[in-house]
């Protein structure tokens, strides 16, 4: 949808219009995807036509701030003093290598690095921070502000092509104060002005550009603008001219619209429930959010569009929930059905990385073949915890290994020493050593010669002559001239490269070549080693070393539930040792606050920076939630009490007193002009969907009550949008049915170590119940369950056996002794 906003007035029905609008669910934004995504803003100010001396094609009346689906889909104040800028060759910036440049601005003192890379622009950029808005009253100058993110394949294009241009530089420097935002380090910016892009333009995307008046008020907006003019859109310099002319001789109009349009957007996002409103009927918000997926499904290769495909996990797991509700109906199966097919055919694809594990950030087809080949941390944790749970249900190891598969690529490349997780590698890469121009994807693909080269050894007991090299690429797809197809490759950067695609199981390949299968598996495994070996002596993409609180919160997740599922406790020990780094290095007991980033230091210690960015409300919301899995992995009760300690400093600080819900950030920042509640679970989940769940879980830990009735109040804030279009909100419809159906509560009396005891804690975690809380009661009196949760005293091993308790509201069955009563007990709908 498209608002064309005229500069001379805003009508009531534009208002009306742009609320409305910020209302509609299903309204494709950044926060579901790292998407491509059209900005259009249509404004009479910005016509070609009405350029005066410039050159346009007569009739043409794009705006200035229409370009084509191109874009991707915290520091305060800098230190004064002495500084020096660090030399970080490795970073990408999508074009030439800029390493030895002597010219630096100011981003060279900050740590993240999306703002390093641009710390040689022939830009005066400044980090977000008063010492930008002084400059900017001071001075009487609007404010540029460039937000992205370092893995951002469009922002490396403007970098290259306006940001580097010393002419534009010039330009920006004598006419705006210019601020360089990292999104993920500082989304509550991010968040407000890409909701007032979307509004003025119907879509967004970073690179996001943005014209603010010097007190922070947006009045122009964008995403990513080519550096000249072409036939039917202008180019940055363009751009930059003529917002300069309109600031100087029409600067009230500017304000004034900006004005209207952000108090339209403080009323349109306005979220609360009403005095007495209570959550939705559950029954009947699940059924159409499961038909509103089930209408955008994909039969052939799952997914829920035809292209570009993205793996949305929050989807998979609403399914997984829907299925576990609906076991004997034609929907549930259906739902089922759905979820392990997307899963399988992810699994088969190419945007799972088959030589080094891992998968990437989305598809740019629709059979999950050429993907868009950044790979974020965000997606490994929440695809680890689906795969997983598609192993409990299925049982088919196939899901189990591709979630340990996950779990190896980012034990391996994005770990830190420390215990934290990384943030993200690149797209781009240098194709060779001498290379000058990176090229996306050049990592990860292969030419046919390169693998016939590689896996040259014959297989003498084939039927057939062949090679490991014939079997290796009939498996994967691997063309002569490359299997990548132009319309997945407009640049021209993956001809004669083959993207690594499973398109026949390894029975019909051992079949094709007279081998047996194991046979066939062990050259597939040796050719993938084999791969990996060469990959690993090429230039490596970009490294986010960013750390991020939030982003290490669902890893941990995904260590703690796989490791649990699995029994593997070395996944349980990695997620501990991350929960550790946070309470280390992210967690501020003096001020008892979570700290949003820290980052990786030359000597690959541990940095943060002069001011730390505060945490927002992800990241205590997926804090708390990894803290949850990783107490039910390890039983070790002091998880439960930090994620006790984090969630009343998350109500201290976000929670809504007047309205309900959680604000995304403080709202008492007056930096920051929104006070904004994410109702949308995307790429993540939204954090107040995942505050639903921790709360009714904890209250079941704590015994807390209130924390029951907050969960509950959160579901009647987002009633509308759940009962209108819950497919905007699968987390939190999965949230609602944990409060409609009760949470029960799986107690196993025992000592952790025994062998009983580990005997009953292995049935709970093989089975998927989504709607349970596990707690061992080993008869520590003094502990912290103990002394939350009085009733656990009453509860006691049978005979001297483990025994297990299934309690709803701790009103409990039978109390049962073995792993199959056990299983009975937890798979009869109606035990309590």
């Amino acid at each position: 949808m498209s608002l064309k906003l005229q500069a001379d007035s805003l009508s009531r029905e534009v208002v009306g219009d742009i609320i409305r609008m910020l209302k509609l669910a299903w309204t494709w934004t950044r926060f579901m995807n790292r998407r491509s995504v059209t900005s259009s803003l249509t404004d009479s100010l910005l016509r070609l036509d009405t350029l005066s001396g410039l050159p346009c094609r007569s009739g043409t009346h794009k705006s200035l701030l229409s370009c084509s689906a191109v874009s991707c889909a915290k520091d305060w104040s800098i230190p004064r003093g002495k500084t020096v800028c660090r030399r970080w060759l490795t970073m990408a910036t999508g074009g030439k290598d800029q390493g030895t440049q002597k010219r630096t601005n100011r981003l060279c003192n900050e740590k993240s690095p999306y703002l390093l890379q641009h710390a040689h622009n022939p830009v005066d950029w400044f980090p977000w921070g008063q010492e930008a808005f002084d400059k900017a009253k001071s001075e009487d100058k609007p404010i540029f502000l460039s937000v992205g993110y370092s893995t951002c394949h469009w922002c490396h294009v403007m970098e290259r092509e306006s940001f580097e241009d010393a002419d534009i530089g010039k330009l920006l420097g004598e006419n705006f104060v210019c601020i360089k935002v990292d999104r993920e380090e500082r989304p509550d910016v991010d968040k407000v002005y890409m909701t007032f892009v979307q509004a003025t333009s119907g879509g967004g995307g970073w690179p996001m550009s943005v014209w603010l008046t010097p007190d922070l008020r947006p009045f122009l907006g964008g995403t990513y603008f080519p550096p000249k003019d072409s036939m039917y859109r202008p180019g940055f310099k363009t751009v930059l001219l003529r917002i300069t002319e309109q600031w100087k001789n029409n600067r009230e109009a500017l304000v004034s619209k900006g004005e209207h349009i952000l108090e339209a957007l403080r009323k349109g996002t306005a979220i609360a429930a009403s005095e007495g409103e209570t959550p939705p009927h559950c029954p009947d918000v699940m059924e159409r959010c499961f038909q509103q997926l089930a209408s955008t499904y994909e039969e052939e290769y799952g997914g829920f569009r035809e292209s570009p495909k993205f793996p949305t996990p929050v989807n998979l797991r609403f399914l997984f929930s829907y299925w576990a509700q609906q076991k004997t109906s034609t929907q549930g199966a259906q739902a089922l059905q759905m979820a392990l097919h997307t899963l399988k055919m992810m699994a088969l694809g190419g945007i799972h990385d088959h030589v080094a594990q891992g998968f990437h950030r989305y598809s740019t087809d629709s059979i999950w073949h050429v993907p868009h080949f950044e790979k974020m941390l965000y997606d490994q944790g929440q695809l680890a915890v689906a795969y997983i749970t598609a192993y409990q249900i299925s049982g088919d190891v196939f899901f189990a290994d591709v979630a340990r598969d996950i779990l190896c690529y980012v034990s391996r490349d994005l770990s830190d020493k420390s215990g934290g997780f990384y943030s993200a590698e690149d797209a781009d890469s240098y194709p060779t050593a001498e290379s000058t121009e990176k090229k996306e994807g050049a990592f990860c693909v292969w030419t046919h010669d390169e693998i016939k080269s590689l896996l040259s050894q014959p297989v003498t007991e084939a039927t057939v002559p062949a090679t490991q090299a014939d079997i290796f690429m009939h498996h994967y797809g691997v063309e002569e001239q490359g299997n990548v197809q132009s319309e997945q490759d407009p640049h021209g950067e993956l001809k004669g490269q083959n993207v690594l695609i499973v398109r026949y199981s390894v029975e019909l390949t051992a079949a094709k070549f007279g081998l047996s299968v194991d046979r066939a598996k062990e050259i597939l495994r040796e050719g993938r080693q084999r791969l990996a070996e060469v990959r690993r002596q090429r230039p490596r993409p970009h490294l986010d070393s960013k750390m991020l609180s939030s982003w290490n919160g669902l890893m941990i997740s995904g260590f703690a539930q796989v490791g649990a599922v699995l029994g593997e406790q070395m996944f349980v020990e990695r997620a501990k040792r991350a929960a550790q780094f946070l309470k280390e290095h992210m967690w501020d007991p003096v001020d008892r606050k979570l700290l949003r980033a820290c980052y990786r230091g030359e000597e690959m210690e541990v940095e943060q920076i002069a001011s730390p960015i505060p945490g927002f409300l992800d990241d205590y919301a997926f804090v708390v939630a990894g803290l949850l899995d990783l107490y039910e992995a390890s039983l070790e009760p002091e998880w439960l009490e930090w994620a006790e300690v984090l969630q009343e400093r998350q109500d201290q600080l976000y929670w809504d007193k007047v309205d309900s819900g959680y604000f995304s950030s403080d709202p008492n920042d007056q930096c920051v002009l929104l006070s904004l509640k994410e109702d949308q679970d995307g790429a993540e989940p939204s954090a107040n969907s995942e505050s639903a769940l921790n709360l009714l879980k904890l209250s079941h830990y704590t015994g807390r009550a209130e924390w029951a009735e907050q969960a509950k109040q959160i579901l009647a804030a987002f009633s509308i949008r759940l009962i209108k279009v819950p497919i905007a909100l699968p987390e939190m419809v999965r949230a609602l049915m944990a409060h409609y159906h009760t949470l029960r509560q799986v107690v196993i009396c025992g000592q952790p170590d025994s062998e009983d005891t580990i005997s009953l804690l292995a049935c709970v975690n093989t089975h998927f119940i989504p709607n349970k809380v596990l707690l061992l009661a080993d008869g520590n009196t003094e502990s912290f369950l103990y002394r939350r949760l009085p009733v656990l005293s009453t509860m006691e091993p049978l005979q001297g056996r483990a025994t297990a308790y299934v309690c709803k509201n701790f009103t409990c069955s039978l109390p049962v002794t073995s792993p199959t009563d056990l299983r009975r007990v937890l798979l009869d709908s109606h035990s309590p």
